[in-house]
């Protein structure tokens, strides 16, 4: 039922602790924004500091999560929400920590033969250098646990790996290398289970990084993007499935890369996308016809009745 969550008070988790606070602030802000517009009694809850008190103290009865990053999307506050009681937008606690694990994600899509880049988790930069030795330069470098590019390293030689390593390893201490494909981003947007259209990424130099995210404005979105029907529909297909194996719910973002061959190869899972200006989900969904005040109230409509 639309609007089923008015009359009650609903919380906007944003900020938080982690190296997106950042982001999550806007988030949460045009969040807040598009609730107060449609009506709701919406207030703003930052559980940067003491998170556990100020959540039990918002006096909300229901959670609009727009944390990103460690404590927000790794299934910590849902746990926390779960216990006092209090429903909430998106993935539930196993999704959440899943998903915030790339290389737990990868097994579990490679269980069920969902493309994926070959990975290797490594623990020094000798073995890294050994690894763009064995496999040729490029490689890509990632820490596990972050979003939002923190962290994320292109190793071109192996003279480079242990500062590459170092660099990444500043954002969480364990790292894993991933075969470097050439070729279109992509993402899939999921509304409550359903497709949303593929949004095709152009950034400058071809690396959307954090800057070409958030920062310019060179970076080009097609929406939906350029490719034919059959090859578009196995994307989407493959992406709904991805994200139900994960166990993810509310609105998800899947990356996607797309090689000269028309081979696609599945990234990570977004439990918690992005609702600012630059984000992907928003425009994906306005390709449909939602606005963003819309797609706002529709996630807040899709919390189950019971978790």
């Amino acid at each position: 039922m639309r609007g089923r969550w008015k009359g009650k008070r609903v919380g906007v988790l944003m900020g938080g602790s982690s190296h997106e606070r950042e982001i999550s602030l806007a988030t949460g802000e045009a969040v807040l924004a598009a609730l107060v517009r449609k009506g709701y009694d919406a207030v703003a809850v930052d559980p940067a500091a003491d998170p556990v008190a100020r959540l039990a103290n918002a006096g909300i009865d229901v959670a609009f999560i727009c944390l990103h990053g460690r404590f927000g999307e790794d299934g910590r506050v849902q746990g926390c929400l779960e216990l006092m009681g209090i429903p909430y937008t998106g993935s539930g606690v196993q999704a959440s920590a899943v998903a915030m694990d790339k290389v737990l994600t990868k097994r579990i899509w490679e269980t069920y033969h969902i493309p994926t880049p070959e990975h290797w988790v490594v623990s020094g930069p000798g073995e890294l250098a050994a690894l763009v030795r064995h496999l040729g330069a490029p490689v890509v470098v990632k820490p596990i646990y972050e979003g939002s590019s923190f962290g994320v390293e292109i190793v071109r030689a192996p003279e480079e790996a242990e500062a590459a390593l170092a660099r990444a390893r500043g954002f969480g201490s364990r790292c894993f290398v991933e075969r470097f494909v050439r070729g279109r981003e992509l993402t899939a947007g999921l509304l409550n289970g359903d497709p949303l259209p593929l949004v095709e990424i152009r950034a400058p130099d071809g690396l959307y990084d954090f800057d070409a995210k958030y920062k310019g404005e060179a970076t080009e979105y097609l929406c939906p993007a350029p490719i034919d029907k059959p090859l578009r529909r196995e994307i989407q297909r493959t992406c709904a499935r991805a994200a139900a194996a994960v166990g993810c719910r509310g609105g998800v973002r899947v990356d996607v890369l797309l090689d000269v061959a028309e081979n696609f190869y599945l990234l990570e899972v977004n439990t918690i996308p992005g609702m600012t200006d630059h984000s992907l989900l928003p425009k994906a969904a306005a390709a449909m016809g939602i606005d963003f005040d819309d797609l706002v109230e529709l996630l807040l409509d899709g919390i189950p009745e019971r978790r």
